[in-house]
């Protein structure tokens, strides 16, 4: 499975950005799609996961102000994101994972895209 991500980039605080993840390969395995993020000195997060029947699970610390979203008839996930702060700041990386027999979780992770918030 590759992830390829898009949509990322330098708003002002307030303001408002898209971010677009495109699963392809073999993705008919393919588990919750979300979107993670690592503050400086912390481990990797989540932001935002969204399941195939559509549960949907928010970090606290953006919730009402950014939606997951997804088709999964395109294995493609979209967050937006309102309401930027200078804290949003971050490297967002999309995320899906496959359960493996005898393995468990396998994780899928995309290169990043950098989303820069100014004050």
């Amino acid at each position: 499975v590759q992830l390829v991500e898009s949509g990322g980039g330098l708003v002002q605080a307030g303001g408002s950005l898209r971010l677009t993840c495109a699963a392809s390969g073999s993705t008919a395995r393919i588990e919750t799609m979300g979107w993670y993020r690592q503050p400086p000195g912390k481990k990797r997060e989540l932001v935002a996961g969204i399941a195939r029947d559509g549960t949907i699970t928010y970090a606290d610390s953006v919730k009402g102000r950014f939606t997951i979203s997804r088709d999964n008839a395109m294995n493609t996930v979209w967050l937006q994101m309102n309401s930027l702060k200078p804290e949003d700041t971050d490297v967002y990386y999309c995320n899906t994972y496959e359960l493996r027999v005898g393995i468990g979780r396998y994780d899928y992770w995309g290169q990043g895209t950098q989303v820069t918030v100014s004050t």
